[in-house]
């Protein structure tokens, strides 16, 4: 498998699904149970080198449930979101997965690593181990005064998303909504601003996918740090809610920051359907706008994993070298493609982290 082009994945969900299996954790973490996106051995054998690691707090389950895959098959939609989550129910939630994360590294047999530092990333790359960094998808867990922002830091936390779609006390997300742009509401509270200089100042990575434009605008004016969207993908060929704007792309280029290719299929296929069925065409349409707009410096990939629904083609991990085959495909060179795969990321943390 020498020949894998390595990957650096800006996303994905498994900490979510590995606190969910119970006693299981070890056969999904360590085995495979066969329907998920991503597990050890097969990130090994498919190029995965390392990636954004998400902790994310559940929405209390509501009895008037409704089917949101369904309705996203069926544009146009407007999903309601859930509602804000107290820090107070939000850290012992955040503190149960992070124990989730410890025992990820502890029971690898040395195959899997957290990591705190570019240099720590590219080492882990250089000795086939998978790199991880903590990242916070919604700042729930962090309470008015910021001090467990520093708690968090202190455990690995490297990158922080002011919101997932719900609203926090420090701003305010996209709704799912096709068609949509993301200008859905107000921006950073005076919270939400504190918080993005406080990231600044302990070179958190702060994550904009997810934030409205509102709240994507005010993050450029206050933060110091590259412009980063470790999710989503380019509203002008898909135009939903959660893709990014030509005018973002272009704030993100001249930042010198990143946007992660998304493999949900309802930010991907331009009719904004949720279902797999789908050609790689819209990828590559994406990917074709996305380093025209931000440029070649700028574009990763940001699979969502374990977090999405995702073309049929790629599936889960085992379909990385079917992107890689796609982009060449396209008749991008070998240099660009590993730029997109992992090197655009990788000088993006240590522009960010300053490591």
């Amino acid at each position: 498998m020498s020949n894998l082009v390595p990957v650096f994945d800006g996303h994905n969900d498994i900490v979510l699904k590995i606190a969910a299996a119970g006693t299981n954790r070890a056969k999904l973490w360590l085995e495979g149970e066969g329907a998920g996106h991503l597990d050890l051995p097969r990130m090994l054998s498919s190029g995965f080198a390392g990636g954004f690691f998400a902790v994310y707090i559940p929405s209390p389950e509501t009895a008037d449930f409704t089917d949101y895959d369904a309705m996203m098959d069926k544009p146009p939609y407007d999903l309601p979101l859930p509602e804000l989550i107290e820090a107070a129910a939000a850290q012992p939630v955040a503190v149960e997965m992070l124990g989730h994360l410890m025992w990820m590294e502890r029971v690898s047999g040395g195959r899997f690593r957290w990591c705190r530092t570019a240099a720590e990333i590219r080492a882990a790359m250089a000795e086939g181990v998978v790199a991880g960094i903590l990242h916070f998808e919604g700042a729930e867990p962090i309470g008015a005064n910021l001090d467990a922002l520093h708690l968090f830091h202190a455990a690995g936390l490297r990158s922080l998303g002011p919101v997932w779609s719900r609203p926090t006390i420090f701003g305010h997300g996209v709704p799912f909504r096709y068609p949509s742009t993301g200008d859905t509401g107000p921006g950073l509270t005076d919270l939400g601003k504190a918080l993005v200089r406080e990231c600044n100042a302990l070179k958190i990575m702060v994550d904009l996918s997810h934030l409205n434009e509102a709240g994507f605008w005010d993050v450029a004016k206050l933060s110091d740090a590259p412009l980063v969207a470790t999710h989503s993908n380019a509203h002008a060929v898909t135009p939903s809610s959660r893709n990014l704007s030509d005018r973002q792309l272009n704030a993100i280029r001249d930042t010198g920051g990143m946007a992660g290719l998304n493999f949900a299929t309802g930010f991907l296929r331009p009719d904004g359907r949720k279902s797999p069925d789908m050609t790689l065409d819209p990828v590559k349409r994406h990917i074709e706008h996305m380093l025209k707009t931000a440029g070649e410096d700028c574009v990763g990939i940001g699979s969502d994993y374990d977090g999405a629904t995702t073309p049929k083609d790629i599936g889960g991990v085992e379909g990385l070298p079917v992107l890689i085959g796609a982009m060449r495909e396209m008749g991008l060179g070998d240099a660009l493609i590993r730029k997109i795969a992992h090197g655009n990321w990788l000088r993006l943390l240590e522009r960010t982290w300053g490591a």
